[in-house]
């Protein structure tokens, strides 16, 4: 019988799922050490200097911390599976860890009386390889959107993931394809933020592992075939009182948000350029996000409207919501819903001007005057002027991601479409 094995996991900068395997009972919680010097890789495993790489300091261990109550069953006979949080070998906290920003958001929103609750959408092209070797979009003949059933995934590694969800506890809500094909969609249930966040890392990480038992490559690359739709991570969070009661909507007013929705709302349009920079952190994230994409190029809001970055449900009550739908897979997810938190949390203390809800089509036509820059480089530049959006993530963590995302600029500049598919595919 094979003895049962612990993997530890942690998210990183580029929302790789780092670890390790441990033998052994760990109930009790544990830690293993890591090289800090991952912080310094690149997709192409170059090493750069970026903040709290330690690259120049002689790549010094960092701790790996997990608590023994937060281990689960994993997906893989034998396997249990945690996550940790990072620290350095003094016991601090490491700037760069999403999951510990993550808590420290959550923290912030507490004190003020409300507890973020999240829902998070994610969508996937599904690759296989053709007879050279060579990947190629999967077969799916009677694929449409919102299709189910062998025609759209003849595999059946969909029926595959739920099943291995349902035997690993993880809440679905849907599968289903999206608008093009081969595209398929991903939603796990609302939840608290942190295990909202916890649960998508892990369901990823999982769906991909799965996916590849029948030879399929799943990837949540942006924009993986630049004739279609992209692919995109809308993150939908709500915000409830001590008494349980969730404050983000108000059924009596016209656009169904209460003040502390709408200052939410604000901080997202405020900030909107800023966000670019953290939320689509690739060279490709910017072939999604266009004007008339249905994604989060313009820098508007309104209530159940598609053609909006920040979309308000007409849901009421425990099911009110903002959605959110910038960000793209290559984001951390912990980097991703801590940012959106905050970004809110600055308009909810600040109390920004908010600007009027879009009314127009946002295909033909549109109100918004302004959308994310052009470009990686000019998302990044956006962000090192977002000086309030910087403090409130943190200089460091933002300042590892301007050293490597610029070397990736660099090394992306001359890539054909082939080119960008091999860089990325493979690891977002």
């Amino acid at each position: 019988m094979t003895k049962k094995r612990l993997r530890v996991l942690f998210c990183d900068h580029l929302n790789l799922a780092r670890g390790k395997y441990l033998p052994g009972d760990h109930a009790g919680g544990g830690e293993s050490r890591f090289c800090q010097g991952v912080f310094a890789l690149t997709y192409d495993k170059d090493l750069l200097p970026a903040p709290c790489s330690t690259l120049l300091e002689g790549l010094p261990d960092m701790v790996a911390k997990f608590d023994g109550q937060d281990i689960r069953k994993g997906w893989h006979d034998g396997d249990d599976v945690v996550i940790a949080d990072l620290y350095d070998t003094k016991g601090q906290t490491l700037p760069v860890c999403g999951r510990s920003l993550l808590k420290r958001t959550i923290d912030e929103w507490k004190v003020l009386g409300y507890t973020p609750k999240v829902g998070i959408e994610l969508e996937a092209y599904a690759y296989t390889r053709d007879d050279s070797g060579e990947w190629q979009p999967y077969d799916t003949p009677g694929a449409f959107v919102y299709s189910t059933g062998p025609l759209s995934d003849p595999a059946g590694f969909t029926d595959a993931i739920w099943q291995r969800a349902e035997e690993t506890g993880f809440s679905l809500e849907m599968i289903t394809t999206e608008f093009d094909s081969p595209q398929f969609e991903f939603t796990l249930r609302f939840d608290d933020a942190l295990k909202a966040v916890d649960d998508i890392f892990l369901f990823r990480l999982m769906a991909r592992e799965v996916a590849m038992e029948y030879g399929i490559l799943l990837t949540f690359m942006p924009k993986p075939i630049p004739e279609i739709s992209g692919s995109g991570v809308h993150v939908n969070f709500s915000l409830w009182d001590d008494n349980g009661v969730n404050q983000i909507g108000d059924s009596q007013s016209a656009d169904n948000l209460s003040d502390l929705g709408r200052r939410c709302v604000a901080g997202l349009m405020h900030h909107h350029r800023g966000l670019s920079g953290i939320l689509a952190p690739t060279v490709n994230s910017y072939a999604r996000l266009q004007p008339a994409s249905l994604s989060g190029y313009w820098r508007n809001w309104g209530s159940d409207h598609r053609g909006v970055t920040t979309r308000i449900t007409t849901e009421t009550g425990a099911l009110a919501r903002i959605e959110h739908r910038m960000p793209d897979g290559a984001c951390n997810p912990y980097t991703m819903v801590a940012t959106v938190l905050q970004a809110a949390l600055l308009g909810f203390r600040n109390d920004y001007a908010l600007v009027p809800a879009e009314t127009a089509d946002c295909l033909e036509t549109h109100d918004a005057e302004d959308g994310v820059p052009d470009n990686l480089a000019g998302a990044l530049e956006a962000l090192q002027q977002d000086q309030a959006l910087i403090d409130a993530v943190g200089s460091d963590l933002v300042g590892n991601l301007m050293v490597l995302k610029s070397d990736e600029i660099e090394k992306t500049a001359e890539l054909d479409q082939k080119g960008l598919l091999d860089f990325y595919m493979h690891y977002i």
